[in-house]
């Protein structure tokens, strides 16, 4: 080990830079949450519980804007369904 180090040229920030598309943040989660993602990425043999976390809230998005669209599909057919059996009836 050196007794005094350069670190004039350093700079401050991650080493690792972050992927494009990609955002650090700080979030507060439930122990228990933390813990059910690593043992879940431990009995796949490993990986990243970060990345779950990431999978598991993209499938909830997917499935809530699923849901979403259903519903205006049929609000949608609902409020037409009087103008189109006008127009048959005309």
């Amino acid at each position: 080990m050196k007794e005094v180090y350069d670190f004039s040229q350093g700079r401050r920030g991650a080493i690792d830079p972050l992927p494009p598309g990609k955002s650090r943040i700080t979030i507060r989660l439930d122990n228990g949450v933390i813990e059910w993602f690593g043992v879940q990425v431990e009995n796949a043999g490993g990986g990243n519980y970060q990345t779950l976390i990431n999978q598991a809230l993209r499938e909830y998005i997917w499935q809530n804007q699923e849901a979403w669209e259903d519903t205006l599909r049929h609000v949608i057919r609902e409020e037409l369904r009087p103008t189109i059996q006008e127009a048959v009836v005309k």
